[in-house]
């Protein structure tokens, strides 16, 4: 009876350091990836103001904002991106790392990588974007003034509601450079504390 104890006591023993050691090595992957993440958020962020310098004081200013950085590919008459990054409650300093998955369906031709960089005005559009609640399908004029600060978000897209977008190439070639049929989620994995 006490070697079938000592034995199972061991067997116990053996899953459970098993178990803690998986689950550290998830942690590291999650800190990696989330660290990855941060950097190409600066990258982006960095692009945007060398390109277009009025946006560092739109992006100071504003309620919150999100950086995506995407690989695309249109062949023919259908295409893909898909990205990862990080929204930034200038408000409340609230960080949810973000995915962004996108399909299309329209003449094309091209792949690319590009960043996405989303000025939210509001809070409601700050609970939209978070939420996976918007589906991006559209753009207008691509300079208007923002409501809020009076600034000009020369350069930004309407994207939706209380939310502009400026799209920055980082390479490639691509005729296609609208962000419809886009969807942006908070990735469940990262955002575990």
């Amino acid at each position: 009876m006490k070697k079938i104890f000592v034995l199972l006591m061991t067997a116990l023993l053996v899953c459970f350091m098993t178990a803690t050691s998986f689950a550290a090595d998830n942690q590291e992957k999650i800190d990696k990836e989330r660290a990855e993440i941060d950097a190409l958020s600066v990258k982006a962020l960095d692009n945007l103001y060398e390109k277009v310098p009025s946006s560092q004081n739109i992006i100071k200013n504003c309620y919150a904002y999100a950086t995506l950085s995407n690989t695309g590919m249109k062949i023919g008459l259908f295409g893909d991106a898909h990205g990862r990054g990080l929204a930034i409650n200038n408000a409340t300093d609230e960080k949810v790392y973000m995915r962004m998955k996108e399909l299309g369906i329209g003449i094309g031709l091209g792949i690319k990588e590009y960043d996405l960089i989303f000025v939210i005005e509001t809070e409601n559009a700050w609970k939209d974007f978070i939420s996976g609640e918007i589906k991006f399908a559209g753009s207008a004029e691509a300079a208007a003034k923002d409501g809020v600060t009076g600034d000009s978000l020369e350069g930004a897209t309407y994207a939706s509601e209380g939310i502009w977008v400026y799209q920055i190439t980082k390479k490639g070639l691509a005729l296609d450079a609208s962000i419809k049929g886009t969807k942006v989620y908070a990735d469940k994995k990262l955002n575990k504390r």
